[in-house]
């Protein structure tokens, strides 16, 4: 099992950026950086989908980042409807592996994931979306109950795992199958399953281990070839 979340600070563009790291037992394999819920209302790295996710990467060998967003816990500023927090997003991808008690663990540069779980959807896929734009690899897109409509959602890259309640009252599974649908991008509906899984966390857990196995075992086919 992995060990408990380490809290760690670190300084932002406008302040303090409000970290938790979830190791996995072992060296890390990746890094995937996980974003929350709307923070005014009440998202937070604690949600229970953001931590299920991220305990989930850790199990499976990933170091997992949590980021509070502007104005939540310790991270300064205000909400800024996804454009600062996609800056800050991007700038812990950056900082993370550089930071003293993160460098020493690492086995030189390692793949980067990005998750997300409702808004912090989102950010993630617009942080992707940075990310590829600029020529950078990004091992696999994880979006929880995704906040396709709400926001002007990117699109994302091919392989990306999007699951979605199919009873969710917050964002409805019809708008996420017409952003999905242009993309021909496939969505794991969890029958019964509301915007925040209640009694489901352990069929989301089940299925994000075996996709990132998925991800795993295609790396080790193409370094055997």
């Amino acid at each position: 099992m992995p060990a408990p979340g380490e809290k760690v600070v670190i300084d932002g563009a406008i302040g303090p950026i409000e970290l938790v790291l979830d190791w996995p037992t072992g060296p890390p394999r990746g890094i995937v950086t996980i974003g929350h819920p709307h923070p005014l209302f009440g998202g937070t790295l604690d949600n229970k989908v953001v931590a299920t996710i991220a305990r989930t990467f850790a199990g499976m060998g990933w170091l997992a980042v949590r980021l509070n967003f502007r104005g939540v816990g310790a991270s300064a500023g205000a909400h800024d409807e996804g454009r600062g927090e996609t800056d800050d997003f991007l700038y812990v991808i950056e900082t993370v592996p550089q930071l003293a008690q993160v460098r020493p663990r690492l086995d030189g540069e390692l793949p980067v994931a990005v998750a997300g779980f409702s808004f912090g959807s989102f950010v993630a896929a617009s942080a992707a979306h940075a990310l590829l734009a600029s020529r950078r690899t990004v091992k696999t897109t994880v979006l929880i109950g995704a906040a396709a409509v709400k926001w002007p959602m990117p699109n994302v890259a091919p392989g990306a795992l999007v699951i979605h309640g199919e009873r969710d009252e917050t964002i409805p599974l019809a708008d996420v199958l017409d952003w999905a649908r242009p993309q021909e991008l496939p969505v794991v509906v969890i029958p019964g399953a509301d915007h925040f899984f209640h009694r489901r966390l352990g069929l989301l857990k089940r299925l994000i281990s075996a996709h990132i196995q998925g991800v795993s075992a295609i790396d080790s086919a193409l370094q055997t070839d």
